[in-house]
């Protein structure tokens, strides 16, 4: 899932809680979907973050982002 697509979903589920119109159990599954998302979005951000860390370095690297070490 790109970031802006997860950015927006939690945005929303953020909007539905408090409104706090959720019965209980659905505000559970979106408290629990919102995390997944936030931490979805965390990580995309770190990467990318990484990314440009090697670019600054004035080398252009292959990234691994299941290690997060540039090579």
């Amino acid at each position: 899932m790109k970031y802006e697509a997860a950015l927006s979903e939690l945005e929303q589920i953020v909007q539905h809680m408090e409104g706090g119109l959720l019965p209980l159990e659905e505000s559970i599954s979106a408290y629990r979907r919102g995390s997944e998302l936030l931490k979805h979005c965390q990580q995309q951000l770190s990467d990318a973050e990484r990314k440009i860390q090697v670019l600054e370095e004035g080398t252009l690297r292959d990234f691994d982002a299941d290690d997060g070490a540039a090579q």
